[in-house]
């Protein structure tokens, strides 16, 4: 019964109903069209195209996670890739303890890396990562963990708005110059890749891209099902109450260090387990991932979709990829400052975004509906 009301209240919002629709009816489709349709009809979906499809219903994940701290709580976090990192990370040493005696190397314990750097035995924190259910608990753990000791001194200071974003991108940039060094464990410049299975299906085998890809889009689903009943509850109200009034939801009896505190951490576990699903469908995690850029891209990718909306973005951050992947492949040397151009216009010219835009070209029409029906009833009468 419990279940059935969160359900019922994730999906009360029309734009919610519509994008679980839509993301259930993408991820029956892109199987089939890869595996049913034939490699000469021009709807024949290639190989490539499943974990490039894949990757951007990570980064949406990443963007609904900013959007539930960004759009409904006022944190700008510039340090969400971190999180998003971590879970990455942590599936990575999952998948590198699985290649075992197929390394380069053959040794059976220690990764290649550790070999070519003369690691006598493995690392402490690399312990438990053979098993699929303990990487899958670090995946949520870690990220949370971070995200709370951050939150709970950040909040419990009172830091907000310009310096709590900088704040957030100092954490961030700290973590990449960590994991840039080889003496941390974790592979250094070169990452973690080289991955061989996942729970025993060849990491490489298109059966197995496609059950990632299902599975990112069910997870995608399932996140999106549960911010929106956060945002919807009572907790939800007060989250927007401390946006956008905290001295008064703090005068009225509420601690919003404790609304945020929840909010930064439930939004950092998300935003881990997109970082999970996104290691095994790439190939690769490596410190490039920390930087301070990615964070920049996910609150650009929110803004163009339109934050405080949920399902903004993830039409955001998959508008923005694809057109980044179509872009770098015409004009890769200009790709940043298209991206800067079109932050600059959402600001000037769509501050709520695309959805918000749509919402208000609706809004709009209505009135005018509602006023020519006005007008007419004073003309029968």
């Amino acid at each position: 019964m419990i279940f059935g009301h969160f359900l019922k209240q994730g999906l009360a919002s029309r734009y919610v109903q519509v994008a679980v629709l839509i993301l259930l009816a993408v991820a029956v489709m892109v199987p089939v069209l890869n595996l049913a349709v034939p490699p000469g009809n021009p709807f024949h979906l290639p190989d490539h195209w499943v974990p490039l499809l894949g990757k951007y219903l990570c980064y949406a994940m990443l963007a609904l996670a900013l959007d539930l701290v960004w759009g409904f709580c006022g944190i700008l976090s510039l340090g969400h890739a971190a999180f998003f990192a971590l879970g990455g990370y942590a599936m990575g040493m999952y998948l590198m303890r699985q290649i075992g005696s197929r390394g380069v190397y053959g040794n059976p314990v220690l990764p290649d890396f550790m070999v070519f750097l003369n690691y006598k035995e493995l690392p402490w924190f690399w312990y438990g990562f053979d098993n699929f259910w303990f990487a899958a608990l670090m995946v949520v753990a870690v990220p949370s963990l971070l995200a709370f000791v951050f939150g709970w001194l950040a909040f419990r200071s009172r830091v907000a708005g310009v310096y709590l974003s900088i704040i957030t991108q100092a954490m961030t940039y700290a973590l990449l110059l960590a994991f840039f060094r080889n003496d941390m464990g974790f592979g250094g410049n070169n990452g973690l890749t080289d991955f061989k299975e996942i729970i025993g299906f060849d990491v490489s085998a298109g059966s197995t891209r496609l059950g990632l890809f299902v599975a990112t889009a069910l997870f995608l689903i399932a996140s999106l099902v549960i911010i929106s009943s956060v945002v919807a509850s009572k907790y939800g109200k007060i989250l927007v109450a401390v946006r956008d009034a905290e001295p008064r939801t703090r005068f009225i009896g509420y601690r919003p260090e404790n609304v945020k505190l929840f909010a930064f951490v439930l939004s950092a576990a998300i935003a881990g387990i997109a970082g999970a699903l996104y290691v095994p469908q790439v190939g690769i995690i490596n410190p490039g991932e920390f930087a301070p850029a990615n964070s920049i891209e996910v609150v650009v990718w929110t803004a163009v979709g339109g934050r405080g909306t949920l399902v903004g973005p993830i039409l955001g951050a998959i508008l923005v990829n694809a057109g980044k992947s179509w872009f770098t492949g015409v004009l890769p040397e200009f790709w940043l400052f298209a991206l800067g151009g079109l932050f600059i216009f959402v600001t000037l010219f769509l501050p709520k975004g695309i959805l918000g835009l749509i919402g208000q070209v609706k809004a709009s029409a209505r009135a005018r509906r509602e006023k020519r029906a006005a007008e007419q009833q004073v003309l029968a009468e």
